[in-house]
């Protein structure tokens, strides 16, 4: 809710860098930036005390050189009498101006005269610092006051430019709808922002001072404001808007002398009038997104922190992150009700940035406890040992009261707890100062070997970990320095504050950019352990078991991720034995349960008949044991409180195990899923799914459930989540009806077209010559032959009437249904009872009906082929009008559902965007290397999204890509 400020109106502030006002062009993307902010399309009945008044506070130009260094240069040249060089940096400055001035002419931005106007305005403020620089060059001496004079001239000419330039188009805007008219007005902070110079050395805020000249200075500008209106002929009843464009940078002190807010005072202008103005939000647009996790060229896989709190801030700009200074953040801290700052990029505007508030992600994700890392460079640590200190009272004091008198700064202090030493850290200008201090301080203790060593190390680094989520989070300390033990990094110091905000620690310079990327990877992409469990010991369980077995170590080595198979069930049995690890540990050298290891405890032999075979010493094959309990007890052999990741692959078609999804899922147990069998169940158990799905403990990934190894449901949440409107999905989902109808009716130039490939794919398209449909009689068979080839090739369910019913293909659609929204009104039955079926739904034989249907589909064969067609089984979602159905439909020869080859998927997406030409995915679903692959690649997905694993590639088992 947007709070009323001063004068009573809404205010937020929005402060531009140099390199946002770098030339005309970065004007004017500063000027769209600050119009998007004034909501210039309200309708005329919008109240407009709803609206946002602006405050623009404004850098001097940027650019190489920078107009602020040019000017700064100009005195330092004066004080050494080198009048050319001051002349040239003078002049670069006037042409810097006048090119940015012209080019906005050119663009049509600003008119001559308002461009004129302010060129003069800057030769004659040029030739004012040319008069000050006489009396420098005279005395040759570059006096502070003169420079801080000299030096806010830049941002004053800026100012002026954009408020210009926002009028200008502020005015043709107005005179073409005659809505609100924003007036903007130029203001040079030295008329409101004081500071008391004497007080401390960066000037302390005059904050009634500052209150007092600020409502001064409103009044006088709503009456020049009205005085505008009057003399262009505008009703003061109009709607119209006050704001500011406002130079940053400037002050006056309390003798009304101008001078600068120091370094990164334009940031700190922008606080103090929000303050002042008591803003809802102040803007820092700069040339970098937001708030880095870590400086993005030592740590390249560094990223943006969508919230910060202050105190993460303050921790973060102390260990040298530039973009926002400590004092910056006071004003805004101290502001009542306290005022968030947003760091976003004037270049990528439609960015969010970061925010810095009281909150932080850490707060909300205790997974990322610490928000982000830096370092401070070039420092020295100082370590004072010695027997005599142990016990004496008064050497802290002596040593630091020594410290403070040498002006020498500490950084970071560590006292062991025996007292036998105090290591500080501190610059290395500072570090040799502070030696000899201290042996002058101690000499006597030295001299009687009190203290025996006072050591300086240097060039070191202090690299630190920030984060408010750190607090009551076990383990951080431990993730910190394993990483860097990790990474054969030996610390220095070490150092933790009671906030728990902050973890520091002292290493060699050369190696703090190695110490960063390994506790970046530590709490960022760090080895990550995943319990699995497996159920269904079916061709594809035995194929998910081998690839997690082979491809374990790749895992590790390239993603960082530790997928350790834990728990096997066979299938749905309550009395089916389940296989566990003995040893549940995590960590490098953890076990996990291979194919061998599960055969070998359960007696078992592989699926293909051989004997179990194992390529290690059996007589250490105790990893694994046999427990009871079945699928009852499953998951909890299974999950384990320490783990933060556990996942199920079922792999299994069975009731039984869908019907656990929802138990799985409320446990915090992600689920990923080759059996849909839980979406196409009851509405129980699917509003059950639901509930657990929104309570976001655990994902349910199902992707494997409708295309096997394709990419069907991502390929329509993708579409969805671009924005993309689904018209209607359909096309051939069951593999065994699109084997049966193929080989019933199979396509003229089947053989041509894979003699093509087979011929120009060198070797990709089918290495085994018998597997080649070239190799294959083109000749159709029955539709009984058919379906006894589709059930020998292991192509058909487990009870084949649920091909021949629908049953499957419905329930693939139930879960297309979710993502679209509509399984809330359809279920299994509904989709068969509105579709065409071979077999009766409710119990049907197929022995009883198989010579009907094979004459019936003969007939059907021969009169789609007189119009050039062929039957193909089609399911199709309708979105206009919510239907789903599965229909025997005839097809064109040609057309792309009659060419699918057999035993694969073809699922077309009619959208918005895909109209008459569709977006087709297509391919063979079925062979179990490849759905045991799938499987795989949504657990990798789904860690890479959770704990942002490195990038990098599955190495995929071979799968067959035709079946005949």
């Amino acid at each position: 809710m947007n709070h009323i400020g001063f004068d009573d109106k809404k205010w937020v502030v929005h402060k531009f860098g140099g390199t946002s006002v770098a030339n005309a062009e970065c004007f004017l993307q500063v000027a769209e930036i600050v119009e998007e902010q004034l909501q210039l399309n309200i309708s005329s009945s919008t109240d407009i005390n709803d609206l946002m008044n602006i405050a623009v506070v404004v850098s001097a130009m940027g650019g190489k050189p920078k107009t602020t260094d040019l000017l700064l240069d100009s005195v330092t040249a004066a004080s050494t009498r080198n009048s050319e060089l001051v002349e040239e940096k003078l002049n670069y400055i006037l042409y810097k101006h006048d090119t940015c001035l012209q080019a906005l002419i050119d663009q049509q931005q600003l008119s001559s005269d308002t461009a004129e106007t302010l060129k003069t305005v800057i030769r004659k403020d040029v030739e004012d610092i040319k008069d000050i620089l006489k009396t420098v060059a005279l005395m040759k001496w570059k006096a502070d006051r003169i420079s801080e004079l000299v030096s806010g001239y830049g941002e004053t000419w800026s100012s002026q430019i954009l408020n210009a330039l926002l009028m200008e188009r502020s005015r043709k805007r107005y005179e073409s709808n005659k809505n609100v008219l924003h007036l903007f007005r130029y203001l040079d902070a030295r008329r409101v922002i004081t500071i008391d110079e004497d007080e401390i050395k960066n000037g302390a805020v005059c904050w009634d001072i500052c209150k007092e000249k600020l409502n001064s200075v409103q009044k006088e500008e709503l009456d020049a404001s009205k005085k505008y209106l009057e003399s262009n002929g505008i009703e003061a009843s109009q709607k119209h808007m006050m704001h500011y464009v406002i130079t940053g940078f400037v002050a006056s002190n309390t003798h009304g002398v101008a001078t600068t807010l120091q370094r990164d005072g334009s940031d700190y202008s922008a606080a103090i009038m929000g303050r002042l103005l008591e803003s809802n939000n102040i803007t820092i647009w700069t040339d970098v997104d937001g708030v880095l996790s870590a400086d993005p060229r030592r740590v390249p896989d560094s990223y943006i922190l969508p919230e910060v709190s202050f105190n993460e801030a303050m921790e973060l700009a102390y260990f040298g992150a530039k973009v926002i200074h400590p004092k910056t953040m006071n004003p805004a801290i101290m502001a009542e009700p306290q005022i968030p700052i947003y760091i976003r990029n004037t270049f990528n505007s439609s960015f969010p940035g970061s925010r810095i508030f009281t909150s932080s992600t850490t707060h909300t994700d205790r997974e990322r406890c610490v928000c982000g890392f830096s370092s401070i460079e070039k420092m020295a640590i100082v370590n004072v040992e010695g027997t005599g200190m142990v016990g004496v009272k008064g050497v802290a004091r002596r040593l630091f009261g020594t410290l403070e008198s040498m002006g020498v700064n500490v950084v970071l202090i560590s006292q062991a707890s025996s007292e036998h030493s105090i290591t500080f850290a501190t610059t290395i200008a500072h570090a040799e100062i502070a030696k000899v201090a201290i042996e002058e301080e101690f000499h006597k203790e030295i001299k009687q070997q009190h203290i025996s060593t006072i050591e300086v190390v240097a060039p070191c680094s202090i690299i630190a970990a920030v984060g408010d989520g750190m607090h009551l989070t076990t383990g951080v300390a431990g993730k910190f320095f394993s990483a860097l033990g990790d990474a054969k990094i030996n610390v220095l110091a070490i150092s933790q504050g009671s906030s728990e905000r902050n973890i520091s620690a002292v290493v060699l310079e050369n190696e703090s950019t190695r110490a960063l990327r390994a506790i970046h990877a530590a709490f960022r992409l760090s080895h990550t352990n995943v319990r699995v469990g497996v159920v269904g010991i079916s061709e594809v369980g035995e194929s998910l078991l081998k690839v997690l077995d082979s491809q374990r170590q790749v895992l590790k080595n390239t993603f960082e991720i530790d997928l350790q198979v834990c728990a096997v069930l066979k299938d749905g049995e309550e009395s089916s034995d389940i296989v566990t690890l003995k040893n549940q540990h995590g960590g490098v050298n953890a076990d996990s349960i291979t194919i061998n290891e599960y055969n070998l405890n359960t007696g078992g032999a592989n699926l293909l008949g051989a004997p179990a075979t194992v390529s290690f010493d059996e007589s250490q094959l105790v990893k694994a044991n046999v427990v009871k309990g079945g699928l009852k007890t499953f998951a909890d052999e299974l999950f384990s409180e320490d783990c933060a990741h556990t996942i199920i692959f079922d792999c299994t078609g069975d009731e039984r195990v869908g019907a656990k999804h929802g138990e799985w899922l409320e446990k915090g147990i992600h689920i990923i899923t080759a059996n849909n069998t839980g979406l196409a169940g009851s509405k129980e158990l699917r509003d059950a799914i639901k509930k657990a799905e929104r309570a976001k403990k655990a994902q349910y990934l199902r992707e494997v459930a409708v295309g096997g190894g394709l990419p069907i449901i991502s390929t329509l949440r993708d579409l969805l989540s671009s924005g993309d409107r689904v018209r209607r999905i359909d096309g051939i989902l069951s593999v065994s009806m699109s084997y049966i109808m193929h080989r019933i009716a199979p396509p003229p130039g089947v053989q041509d077209s894979s003699l093509f490939d087979e011929t120009n794919t060198l070797g990709a398209y089918c290495d085994d010559k018998s597997m080649s449909p070239v190799s294959k009689v083109a000749e159709p068979c029955s539709f009984s032959d058919a379906v006894k080839e589709a059930t020998a090739l292991g192509l058909m369910e487990e009870d084949p009437l649920k091909d021949l019913n629908n049953e499957y293909t419905a329930r693939c659609l139930m879960v297309l249904a979710r993502e679209l929204g509509m399984d809330e009104v359809f279920d299994v039955e509904k989709i068969q009872e509105a579709s065409d079926s071979f077999v009766d739904a409710n119990g049907g034989s197929y022995q009883d009906m198989k010579e009907k249907i094979c004459s019936e589909m003969k007939k059907r064969i021969d009169n789609a082929a007189l119009n050039g067609c062929v039957p193909r089984h089609i399911f199709s979602i309708d979105m206009k009008s919510r239907t789903i159905s599965i229909k025997i439909m005839d097809v064109p020869q040609n057309h792309i559902f009659a060419t699918t080859a057999p035993s694969c998927e073809c699922v077309r997406f009619f959208t918005q965007r895909h109209k008459t030409y569709p977006l087709i995915v297509q391919g063979p679903s079925a062979g179990a290397d490849s759905t045991a692959s799938a499987l795989l690649a949504e657990a990798l997905n789904m860690m890479k999204n959770k704990t942002g694993l490195k990038s990098g590639e599955i190495s995929r088992s071979s799968s067959s890509s035709f079946l005949s």
